[in-house]
């Protein structure tokens, strides 16, 4: 089954589509990789 994960890059994106890939489904990651937060922080 093709599944769309959003946030992909985050971690619970992250371990959400690598369980979903161990179990055998196609995985679309999207993520919004952006500077938003200051690298301060």
């Amino acid at each position: 089954m093709k599944i769309l994960v959003t946030g992909t890059a985050g971690f619970i994106g992250y371990h959400l589509a690598n369980k979903l890939t161990k179990q055998g489904h196609e995985i679309i990651g999207l993520d919004n990789i952006n500077d938003y937060d200051d690298v301060k922080l």
